[in-house]
């Protein structure tokens, strides 16, 4: 009973932290890393919202967005981890955005039908959080092996890239 409460006291301690710290909450997805359960599944759902949010836009401002996303992510996620002390915190989820973000870039643009459209969407989705988690080689290599904001945002890199290869290779069968 003791560790239950210890566990709960962490995790208000955590709640605390990410919400009363700007670099915590961008960090951690404005809170979605703070799921108990899959962290990174639900920290990817923002990415899917942006991308949503920009996809009126030309491909070129989209990949703006996608270059401020990981420069940005480079120092969120290595200044959040530096302050909890933590290197690759579960709840760190702006790696997650991201990927998903980029993942989503590769969706051809002549699918505009809807039914088609979320299809893709949740193909990416799915790709993406396969290959983030199941970290197939050399993304494994590059999580333990680089420290700090580059580290935590490379493997995630990596694992929307090999979504996006498939994601892409999709359209084109299609297309």
């Amino acid at each position: 009973m003791s560790d239950d409460l210890e566990n709960d006291a962490s995790t208000e301690n955590l709640v605390r932290t990410v919400v009363s710290d700007p670099v915590h909450m961008l960090a951690f997805g404005f809170g979605t890393g703070l799921m108990p359960k899959a962290p990174g599944t639900f920290g990817s759902l923002p990415g899917l919202l942006l991308a949503w949010i920009t996809l009126p836009l030309s491909l070129e401002w989209r990949l703006l967005v996608a270059l401020v996303l990981v420069l940005a992510g480079i120092w969120i996620c290595g200044e959040s981890a530096k302050r909890l002390g933590i290197h690759d915190h579960p709840g760190i989820v702006w790696d997650e955005i991201t990927g998903m973000y980029l993942t989503l870039l590769v969706v051809p643009p002549q699918i505009t039908l809807w039914p088609h459209l979320i299809t893709f969407w949740a193909l990416g989705f799915g790709l993406f959080r396969l290959f983030d988690i199941w970290k197939p080689w050399p993304i494994r290599d590059l999580d333990h092996r680089l420290a700090g904001g580059v580290g935590i945002m490379l493997d995630d890199l990596v694992a929307a890239l090999y979504a996006a290869i498939l994601l892409a290779l999709g359209g084109w069968l299609i297309g």
